[in-house]
């Protein structure tokens, strides 16, 4: 469950985020492919007022409608089309100020970005809109609607509630102008993080323990008429560095500035958003901004989710116990001291693989280079869901290293979706690994089916003269898991945007992505594509069985770090909270085992707190549900095509058309339970 690892939203998701398996009766559109390359912030600012002024015109056709001329298709359905513009935007443009290499081009997505989540706040409070449905919904044709169309018209209905249209307008009139607060405080969040540029500067001696080839791909500066190395907070950086390292106190100097990232600025920003959530829940008659999220989501009650929580904690203590006692017998062998600091567990953990497992983690990624990786990744995909990617040569992309795909079905021309992969560190680039919708799949108007189009974001390490992009194995799990999310993007065959793909609960879209990782453990598998990029040999079977012999090692602390995670994010949101964000983190520190590092302020930085927000736990909650879909793998084997379609069928293309326990249920065959999670942690 890689922690920078997630499925964005939208950027500029509005506050009312937008069966039988859906068979397309028409052909997929193939939609002209989103222009990247030739964006400047002229053109961006054009296309989304352009979005805007489309919407507008459309809305306001809606609202003219008489009461009693309204249908399914001139009021619920043109509700969407009026929408799918600002929506088409909010995704693809708004998406540059993640990705765009060029200054200009992403403060305008940015200054866009919030613009069009603005738009979408007002969009959402409007009365005329909230009337026509209400009109529409008083209609028989309303009321013998069937699947997605009437969860549809339910889940519009639901969103109007939740933003307090049963409150007096004055009332109303204020979670409006808290929601667009939101959006002010999210920008400046995210923003603050994605510019953040710290690290050390190190002299060549320092990096003992460091492979030659790792060093060779740091930046230098000179100083002094010395050579330093630039180690920065980057994930292909900051991630060898702490878990091989021989400098503790260069691993503590690095680690205490990764805590700081954001700054106290970030701190005050996040503060101010936790109050303004706990006064819109309050305005709406919840007790806490948890209650009001996670109603809608698989958890349902705040107590649900609290008890989660505090069973898995339970349940880890005699783990976390022996993990520990592990961590501190490695360092007083290494160091004589059995004292064990929060910027060493790394170190040892990777001294425990190496001593205890014969696991060096440069050696095993000698054996995944990117392309090879790749290779696997789509074979296996390709041969389990039935699809077929085709490189698009001269994609118009936003950069040089970006790769697209278009996918088809195996025994089809004509592509139904695209991809974009862009893998690569560079400077003022989303900092973590993601995938984003870049346009939803839905039925049209017309008939057919609109094309949908996403995008992997990661920051794998570069490829040099000397050498290929190598992947660590953690990375190559994070690579099958943000291709988990672009499938499940991709595959939809929702009929209504609201349900494509990835627009389920937030409880459970990570655990498709979940579920995929778990290839990445199965030794056939490894086989198939792991090779060492000098000499072509395969994985030895003996490593592979190594690795899988040491995959729980630390289980404990590692999930115990996500429990910290996710403890942090819902009291921060619940019942009781102090307005303290500091003094929180300092409290539940304890969770991972190790104190809270004074002057440090993690949550600065802590991306999460503005998306996920009252919901990190779904990261664990959804793993439950991951870990049960496998098993059915585990029984017919990991590359079973048939078993592998029906689970595209059944749960890929359904999108959030069905709640995620229904499709969990219909693919099982029965109640999901917990054990295969429990048995992956080795409880």
């Amino acid at each position: 469950m890689p922690a920078t690892g997630s499925c964005r939203k939208r950027p500029g998701a509005s506050p009312r985020k937008f069966s039988p398996t859906f068979k397309r009766t028409g052909s997929v559109e193939p939609a002209m492919p989103i222009e990247f390359a030739g964006l400047t912030p002229e053109s961006l600012a054009r296309a989304c007022e352009s979005a805007m002024r489309s919407c507008d015109e459309q809305v306001a056709r809606i609202a003219a409608i008489p009461a009693a001329a309204r249908t399914c298709a001139n009021t619920l359905l043109a509700l969407e089309d009026a929408i799918e513009p600002v929506s088409i935007a909010s995704g693809a443009y708004a998406f540059m100020a993640y990705v765009s290499p060029h200054e200009a081009l992403r403060e305008a997505a940015r200054e866009w970005e919030e613009k069009l989540e603005k738009y979408m706040v007002a969009l959402s409070f409007r009365d005329d809109l909230y009337n026509a449905l209400k009109e529409f919904a008083a209609t028989p044709e309303a009321g013998a609607l069937e699947g997605e169309d009437a969860r549809y018209l339910q889940f519009e209905l639901r969103d109007y509630r939740r933003n307090g249209f049963e409150l007096p307008s004055e009332k109303r009139a204020e979670v409006r102008a808290q929601f667009d607060r939101l959006v002010e405080l999210g920008t400046q969040f995210r923003n603050a993080i994605d510019d953040w540029d710290d690290g050390i500067d190190v002299l060549r001696e320092d990096l003992a323990g460091m492979p030659p080839s790792w060093i060779g791909s740091l930046k230098t500066v000179e100083a002094g008429g010395e050579t330093r190395y630039r180690v920065s907070l980057d994930y292909p950086e900051i991630q060898p560095f702490m878990a091989n390292a021989e400098r503790e106190d260069l691993r503590r100097e690095l680690f205490t500035k990764d805590q700081r990232k954001g700054g106290p600025e970030n701190v005050a920003r996040l503060e101010e958003a936790i109050a303004v959530r706990q006064r819109i829940a309050a305005l709406l008659g919840y007790d806490s901004w948890a209650a009001y999220v996670v109603e809608v989501r698989m958890a349902k009650r705040r107590e649900a989710v609290d008890a989660f929580l505090s069973d898995l904690r339970s349940k880890l203590a005699s783990k976390m116990t022996a993990d520990m006692e592990g961590l501190r017998a490695a360092r007083q062998e290494h160091t004589g001291s059995r004292e064990l600091n929060i910027w060493d567990w790394r170190f040892y953990h990777n001294r425990l693989l190496k001593t205890k497992f014969a696991v060096d983690e440069f050696e095993v990624q000698q054996y995944f280079p990117l392309d090879a990786c790749l290779d696997g990744l789509f074979r296996i995909t390709q041969d389990l869901f039935g699809l077929r990617y085709e490189p698009v040569p001269g994609a118009r992309t936003w950069h040089p290293d970006v790769r697209t795909f278009d996918i088809c079905e195996e025994d089809g021309t004509a592509p139904f979706a695209r991809f974009h992969m862009d893998l690569f560190p560079r400077p003022n680039k989303y900092s973590h690994a993601a995938a984003f919708t870049l346009r939803s799949g839905r039925e049209l108007p017309g008939g057919g089916y609109q094309q949908p189009e996403s995008a992997i974001v990661a920051n794998f390490t570069k490829p040099s003269a000397s050498q290929p992009s190598l992947l660590r194995h953690s990375e190559v799990i994070t690579l099958f898991h943000e291709f988990g999310h672009i499938l499940h993007q991709t595959l939809t065959r929702a009929r209504r945007a609201r349900f494509s793909g990835t627009a389920t609960e937030r409880d459970f879209v990570e655990a498709p992505s979940q579920m995929l990782e778990h290839w990445c453990w199965e030794p056939a598998v490894l086989q198939s594509f792991a090779r060492h990029h000098q000499t072509g040999e395969p994985l030895p079977a003996s490593l592979i069985e190594a690795m899988v012999a040491a995959k729980n090692l630390d289980s404990g602390v590692l999930t115990l770090r996500q429990l910290f995670f996710a403890t942090l994010d819902f009291a921060y949101h619940s019942p009781g909270f102090d307005g303290d964000t500091t003094r929180t983190v300092r409290e539940l520190h304890g969770i991972t085992g190790f104190p809270h590092i004074p002057g440090t302020h993690f949550q600065s930085g802590f991306g999460h707190l503005f998306g996920y927000d009252a919901g990190y736990y779904g990261y664990l909650w959804s793993h439950v549900f991951g870990d049960d879909m496998y098993t059915r793998f585990e029984e017919a084997g990991p590359l079973n095509p048939a078993l592998g379609r029906e689970y595209r069928r059944r749960v890929l293309e359904r999108g959030g058309g069905e709640d995620g326990d229904s499709l969990v249920r219909d693919f099982l065959g029965r109640e999901p339970n917990s054990d295969a999670f429990l048995r992956g942690l080795g409880l």
